[in-house]
């Protein structure tokens, strides 16, 4: 399977091409108006990657080759039209998974067939090198498939979005780590290596994905989609040289990097330091020190027939959308109440955490789907400043994002996070379904008590579409 010694000039050159779509295609990504030209490049990419390595490799059936990318093509593409935009965090939380799955399967298969591979040394032994390269990647990708396992059951419901906290887990994650580096280099070190040390280091990976994931509380996963992203890259990356494959290596460092670029962003807007994100369990502590604050302060509850009057005098509304928005899927009904505002003369602008949601972009996302209009969407440090001459602040179910007390309460866990500013605006309408339940940090947002916040106690979904009814 590994390419041959030399290499036709075109092969390089084609793999060049590829590397240069799936740049172009990360550049696209920064952007929703640039998302759709960005996936086109990237799809452009890899299929020139794919049709390069099959032509230059003696594979054992090209048809049975073709019959494996219809089946896995017609997967994807029914799952790509069947799921609903609330449900794509835990999309692609199963696709991490899968990347890292193949990464094991590779290793696995470099493993127990090292000939075909071209990774035997001349006394039969597989190469020091490659022994490093398939222990990192074997080990990269098991924990990309267990801790992307973990996510999606999260996100998808089926397993408590609640911290799981184990006890003594940080030093047995220290220790399962070391053990993992320890046993490949023994293995790579090794003149006549044991089988059971490639064994038991996949199953310590696999492990150390649960160990990592199962702490973290369902409302951190922008960040852990983030990081998951960046160890399937890696995972990729050193699948690529076992496989002497350049487009593989290429792609995932530009996947990785740029996963480990986007997660270091993401801790800095969530107030978390980097290597604790990577050690795991990173939200487990802040959720616990902050829990148990309810808090039985007077607030002013108000109707979808007040919410609708305030909003229909402003001059600008300004809309912060969060998780609650997504669980309810009231994008729509949102982008609707934003169309009837807009034709009484309303400004109107969405205002966008980089955490608000479950992966990063999410709202992002969701907004498109519901085709409310890119320039009118504008990111945390684009829109902060506009909340002071702002007449209506409109939140639908972002919590912690919002919270002053971030900026004020030294002992809070989400102290120093950086928050929209919505409590400078004249007025702030807050949508939640209770006033019980707090954000991922577990903590009562302050914003809910203020003298110029109503409380729109509902549904979200239900609350705007009664909005918009009396707006009507």
């Amino acid at each position: 399977m590994h390419e041959a010694a030399a290499a036709p000039s075109w092969v390089s050159l084609a793999y060049l091409i590829a590397g240069i779509c799936f740049i172009i295609a990360l550049r696209g990504l920064s952007s929703p108006e640039s998302a759709r030209r960005g996936n086109r490049f990237g799809m452009a990419g890899m299929g020139i990657a794919v049709a390069t390595t099959l032509l230059i490799h003696d594979v054992a059936s090209l048809p049975e080759i073709a019959i494996a990318i219809a089946i896995g093509g017609a997967i994807g593409f029914v799952t790509a039209r069947r799921i609903a935009m609330t449900a794509m965090p835990q999309l692609v939380a199963a696709f991490h998974s899968l990347v890292g799955l193949a990464a094991v399967l590779v290793a696995a298969a470099a493993f127990l067939n090292p000939q075909a591979f071209g990774i035997l040394s001349a006394d039969g032994e597989i190469l020091n090198v490659s022994r490093v390269e398939m222990g990192l990647g074997v080990a990269i990708g098991a924990i990309t498939f267990s801790g992307s396992v973990i996510a999606f059951l999260k996100l998808n419901g089926n397993m408590s979005g609640k911290p799981i906290l184990l006890p003594l887990r940080h030093l047995i994650n220290l220790g399962t780590v070391i053990a993992i580096i320890g046993l490949i280099g023994w293995w790579a070190a090794d003149t006549s290596p044991e089988p059971w040390l490639f064994w038991t280091v996949t199953g310590l990976a696999f492990l150390i994905g649960f160990f990592l994931i199962i702490p973290i509380g369902g409302a951190d996963m922008p960040v852990v989609v983030s990081m998951l992203n960046s160890y399937s890259g890696w995972a990729a990356a050193a699948m690529g040289f076992t496989l002497g494959n350049t487009a593989m290596i290429v792609t995932g460092a530009l996947v990785g990097s740029s996963g480990a670029i986007l997660s270091y962003i993401m801790c800095r807007a969530m107030n978390r330091s980097f290597i604790s994100v990577i050690a795991g369990g990173f939200g487990g502590d802040a959720a616990i020190a902050g829990a148990g604050s309810a808090d039985d302060r007077p607030f002013k509850r108000g109707s979808a027939e007040d919410a609708a009057f305030l909003m229909k005098q402003a001059d600008q509304v300004i809309i912060v959308p969060g998780y609650g928005m997504a669980v309810a899927q009231a994008q729509h009904a949102l982008r609707e109440m934003a169309e009837l505002l807009k034709a009484e003369g309303v400004t109107v602008k969405y205002a966008i955490h980089p955490v608000a949601g479950r992966m990063p972009g999410h709202m992002n996302v969701l907004l498109a789907e519901a085709n409310v209009p890119y320039d009118e969407v504008y990111e945390l440090e684009d829109i902060n400043s506009e909340f002071a001459r702002t007449d209506v602040a409109f939140v639908i179910g972002a919590n912690d994002v919002t919270n002053p007390s971030a900026k004020t309460d030294k002992s809070s866990p989400i102290y120093g996070m950086p928050v929209l500013d919505v409590e400078k605006a004249k007025t702030v309408l807050f949508i939640k379904r209770s006033m019980g339940g707090a954000g991922y940090a577990g903590v009562e947002n302050e914003l809910f008590f203020r003298d110029n916040t109503m409380m729109l106690l509902a549904d979200a979904k239900k609350m705007v579409e009664e909005i918009v009814k009396s707006l009507n």
